[in-house]
């Protein structure tokens, strides 16, 4: 006797799945993998989850019908395999985004968001798609800082969905929690409430490409940060601190969390705020108010590049007072820009190079997954 495949297949269809009444054939239960050799054969059943309590029965009676319908001799070994559905993938994050950058700080008032704000306009000045998210929930400040404290947000709609559209000026897409609050009352949420909000800001934007997103996160270490690493791969993170040693030992902390197992997120560099102070009637001379050179000693310390040393000088908060940061000059007057300006656009070009480095000599960042 000579076995085929369509004599297999004729024998199977006097099998019924007791589930439905319904024939193995009707059901697509019959794997397209029959094998023959001699009188052996060989084939899969397929049934759509693991835990099927018919399984045994529709095997035994598979193998009864072979023997019935074609011959006792017929070896038959038949396979169960279930129909396991496909993962379904959830869409990227930020998928038109090539480098996430967090600005961060041990401590408030050490000038973080100032240097957020110059770093974004300055990156934009020299070319760069740039976005940046005010991630400070409790002290949004750079709606304030770009001129912008009285816009409103509007939707744009975009592959078959509605988006938040980015507020833009000086070159840079921003969004920040004080576009949806009163900005003359304080914000009184509990951490859930700024996660998803923030969450929010991230994944409902249309941020379009980019290729720098700055974060500008709140001071310290809390369940904003974990939220941030959580929801974004985050390609690296600039530590803003002045001189003193009550901001040194936080922003200790601060590279400690990043630099975690739990987190790891690589530190692209220090930058020392109100390094020194320099009047406006003397621009040579140098008053070290909050001590002397305490980043750069961090920086050695913690084997990271210091990134930039930016002078306590009344122009950085005069213009961000007035909407319009400081690092504005170099768009228009990259020459002639002053020190200060110059100062945020050499901050600029060496987190750009950090940047180069990390991505050339480590693997990309993953999000943090939560337990």
């Amino acid at each position: 006797m000579t076995l085929y495949p369509n004599l297999i297949l004729d024998a199977l269809k006097s099998v019924r799945y007791p589930g439905n009444g319904k024939s193995l054939a009707d059901n697509n239960m019959i794997e397209d993998d029959i094998r023959i050799d001699g009188n052996k054969v060989s084939f899969s059943l397929i049934f759509d989850k693991p835990t099927d309590p018919f399984i045994r029965s529709v095997v035994r009676a598979a193998e009864a019908a072979i023997a019935s319908g074609i011959s006792p001799d017929v070896d038959a070994t038949i396979n169960v395999k279930t129909r396991v559905a496909a993962p379904q993938q959830k869409p990227a994050v930020l998928p038109g985004v090539k480098n996430i950058v967090g600005v961060s700080s041990g401590k408030g008032g050490v000038g973080k968001s100032t240097v957020a704000a110059n770093l974004a306009v300055a990156l934009a000045a020299k070319g760069y798609k740039v976005g940046l998210l005010d991630a400070d929930i409790f002290g949004p400040s750079m709606p304030k800082m770009f001129g912008v404290e009285d816009e409103q947000l509007y939707m744009v709609h975009k592959e078959d969905r509605d988006w938040i559209e980015p507020i833009e000026k000086y070159g840079v897409k921003m969004l920040s929690i004080g576009f949806l609050v009163d900005k003359e009352k304080p914000v009184l949420w509990r951490g859930g409430m700024a996660s998803n909000a923030l969450k929010q800001l991230i994944t409902d934007a249309w941020w379009g490409d980019l290729d720098y997103f700055l974060i500008d996160m709140p001071p310290g270490t809390s369940d904003i940060h974990l939220t941030l690493v959580q929801t974004l791969p985050i390609t690296g993170v600039v530590v803003v601190s002045t001189p003193q040693e009550v901001a040194l030992a936080d922003a200790r902390k601060g590279i400690a969390m990043f630099t975690g197992d739990a987190v790891n997120v690589p530190i692209l560099g220090l930058v020392e705020n109100m390094a020194w102070f320099t009047p406006e009637k003397h621009p040579d001379e140098r008053y070290y108010i909050f001590g002397e050179g305490g980043a750069v000693k961090l920086a050695e310390q913690q084997g990271v590049k210091l990134l930039a040393q930016i002078p306590l000088v009344m122009d950085i908060r005069a213009h961000a007072d007035d909407g319009a940061p400081v690092a504005t000059e170099l768009e228009s007057n990259p020459d002639t820009a002053n020190a200060e300006a110059k100062a945020f656009g050499t901050l600029a070009d060496n987190v750009i190079t950090a940047v180069q480095e990390r991505n050339s000599t480590l693997p990309p960042t993953t999000k943090v997954e939560t337990h």
